[in-house]
């Protein structure tokens, strides 16, 4: 699902904020920070902020490194944040792949 949103990454001591490409219900794609430093295969913390109200706050592995971009697969979804994940995702699935009854 393509959105654009701010995104908070971090691992100890070190943070960078960027913004969200893509978000799926596996991942996430986010451009690159500058000074950004990582390794393929380390986990960070996820702070995806979603409108106003919605934090989305998840343990991810670094799944893809590129020039201008970085790829996250999600590795814990807190259990009280799953289901705002799922809403934000289903909702849009729903605007764009609309579910018809088969023909009887």
């Amino acid at each position: 699902m393509p959105l654009r949103t701010a995104i908070l990454i971090s691992r100890g001591a070190d943070s960078w904020s960027s913004e969200i490409q893509d978000i799926s219900a596996t991942g996430v794609r986010v451009g690159r920070p500058d000074g950004w430093v990582g390794q393929l295969g380390e986990v960070f913390l996820l702070d995806m902020l979603i409108g106003d109200s919605l934090n989305i706050h998840v343990e991810a592995e670094l799944a893809r490194m590129e020039e201008q971009q970085l790829g996250f697969a999600y590795a814990r979804i807190p259990e009280d944040k799953e289901i705002p994940l799922w809403t934000l995702l289903g909702g849009y699935a729903d605007r764009v792949e609309r579910y018809a009854d088969p023909p009887a």
